[in-house]
C-alpha cells in the first residue's frame, strides 16, 4: 500500500496592494494545482508587503479577526474550488491584541484551525515584537485530506524544538511560510544557506519532508529601511536532501510527490523516536540549560 501526496512551494514578490498580491498568490496556487499539487504552501503574510521592517502603528489597522478575515475567506473559497490544502498566513486581530497566524484550510474549504507564531523576532529589518504578541496556541498538527501536517512560521523554523514537537504529534510534512532576506545592519551578510541547512536538519532528524516558501524582491518601509528577500524556497525530503529549490529572484512554483507510507516505514524503523530519553532533557525546559536540582 502506498499513500502518495503531491505538494508545492510558491515564491513571489509583493506589490504592496492586497488585491494584486492575492491575485498573484491565487495564480500560483492555480499553477501548482494544474501541476497536480494537492497541498500548496504560500509565503508568510503573502497578501501585502512585509510591514515589520520598521515600527509604524498605522500598520496595526490592517489586522482582521480570523472569522471574517478577507484573505482567509478568499483562499478558503479557492481551496474548495481546486480541492487543495492551503495554509493561509495572515495578520490576525484578536480583541486588543494581534498575532502572526496561519489558518489551515482543508481541500474542501473547511478551516481546520489556527496556529499563532510562537517565536517572535526583534531586530533591524524584522521588528515583529512591535506588531505581534507571542503565539498562545502551542505547536499543532492537523489531519488534512493529504495527511497530517505541522506548520511553523518563519522564525519558528530556526528552533529544533518546534519541529520535534510537531513530529512527536505525528506530522508527516513540516511546512514553513517565510519572509527572510537581507540584514539592514549587516548588508554583506547572507544567511540563506544557513537558513536552508537548519530546516534540512529538521527533516533529517525527524525523517519528515520539509517545505519552505519565502518571498523575493526589495521592500522599503516608510522610514527608508529596506529588506531584500532572498527567495531560495525549497522542498527537502525525509533525509534532508533538497529535491527542489527556487532562485533568488524567481516567481513560480515547484511540485514534488512523496510516498508518505514509505517515509513512515523508514521513520518507524530508524529508531530516533524509539530511542529518545525525554527524562534526560530537563534542560530544555530552562533558559540556561541548568534545571534546578532536587
Amino acid at each position: 500500500m502506498t499513500r502518495s501526496v503531491t505538494v508545492a512551494i510558491t515564491q513571489m514578490a509583493s506589490a504592496n496592494d492586497w488585491a494584486t498580491n492575492c491575485d498573484r498568490a491565487e495564480a500560483l496556487v492555480r499553477d501548482a494545482a494544474a501541476g497536480g499539487a494537492q497541498l500548496v504552501l504560500l509565503q508568510e503574510l503573502f497578501d501585502g508587503d512585509y510591514f515589520c521592517i520598521e515600527q509604524h502603528a498605522s500598520f496595526l489597522a490592517s489586522a482582521a479577526p480570523i472569522d471574517r478575515h478577507p484573505t482567509v475567506e478568499r483562499f478558503a473559497t479557492l481551496a474548495r474550488e481546486l480541492g487543495v490544502v492551503l495554509p493561509v498566513s495572515v495578520f490576525e486581530r484578536a480583541g486588543n491584541t494581534t498575532f502572526n497566524t496561519v489558518v489551515v484550510v482543508d481541500a474542501d474549504g473547511s478551516r481546520l484551525g489556527t496556529y499563532r507564531k510562537t517565536h517572535i523576532p526583534d531586530g533591524p529589518g524584522y521588528q515583529e515584537k512591535f506588531y505581534f504578541s507571542p503565539g498562545d496556541t502551542g505547536f499543532r498538527v492537523w489531519d488534512t485530506a493529504v495527511g497530517r501536517i505541522g506548520v511553523g512560521i518563519c522564525w519558528d523554523q530556526w528552533f529544533p524544538e518546534c519541529a520535534r514537537c510537531m513530529a512527536l504529534m505525528g506530522a508527516e510534512l513540516l511546512l514553513y511560510p517565510t519572509a527572510i532576506g537581507s540584514e539592514p545592519g549587516a548588508p554583506d551578510y547572507d544567511s540563506s544557506s544557513h537558513w536552508q541547512n537548519v530546516m534540512r536538519g529538521h527533516a533529517g532528524a525527524n525523517l519528515v519532508p520539509v517545505l519552505a516558501s519565502n518571498r523575493v524582491g526589495t521592500e522599503t518601509a516608510p522610514g527608508g529601511t529596506s529588506d531584500t528577500f532572498y527567495g531560495r524556497s525549497f522542498i527537502a525530503d525525509w533525509q534532508g536532501e533538497i529535491v527542489h529549490e527556487m532562485g533568488r529572484d524567481e516567481t513560480g512554483v515547484r511540485v514534488h510527490t512523496f510516498d508518505l507510507d514509505e517515509i513512515g516505514a523508514y521513520r518507524r524503523a530508524w529508531g530516533v523516536f524509539r530511542d529518545r530519553r525525554p527524562e534526560m532533557y530537563r534542560g530544555l525546559l530552562t533558559h540556561d540549560g541548568h534545571p534546578p536540582q532536587p
